[in-house]
């Protein structure tokens, strides 16, 4: 079994910004040499999330307004009173999400589904720099 990792950032604009960085994770995986086996996307920080979606501008719409629907940004939250901030709705998204996810790699490919991107999503109330990290596994 082999392991390799590599780690990247990505600028955000913040207010469920989605990105995608399918491609980022694709050379991640072509890099590792690994024809058969698995990789972790995990974004650092408890204010993002990473999922995968069509990566069309009427799902990312659709998901942003999901999003708020379940965490509103302008609703009242413990952590904004605990700690005199305001993004208690970006940490509960991220929460919701997750901020890791595992794909399989088959004959040496990301294996993903035709219309499926890997996506960062930054929830915070600010721009950030969001450090990913691509841990890939196998043979």
């Amino acid at each position: 079994m082999a392991v390799f990792q590599h780690s990247f950032r990505v600028s955000t604009k913040g207010h469920a910004d989605v990105i995608d960085i399918t491609g980022r994770v694709e050379k991640a995986v072509e890099a590792s040499k690994i024809k058969t086996g698995m990789v972790n996307v995990s974004g650092r920080g408890s204010t993002l999330a990473v999922t995968t979606i069509e990566f069309e501008p009427g799902a990312v719409s659709d998901l942003r307004r999901a999003l708020e629907l379940m965490a509103p940004e302008n609703d009242e939250y413990a952590h904004n009173e605990r700690w005199g901030d305001h993004n208690g709705y970006a940490h509960l998204r991220s929460a919701l999400i997750g901020t890791a996810q595992t794909y399989p790699i088959k004959n040496g490919e990301l294996y993903l589904g035709t219309w499926q991107q890997v996506i960062l999503c930054d929830f915070d109330d600010r721009p950030r720099e969001r450090e990913i990290t691509v841990t890939v596994y196998g043979e």
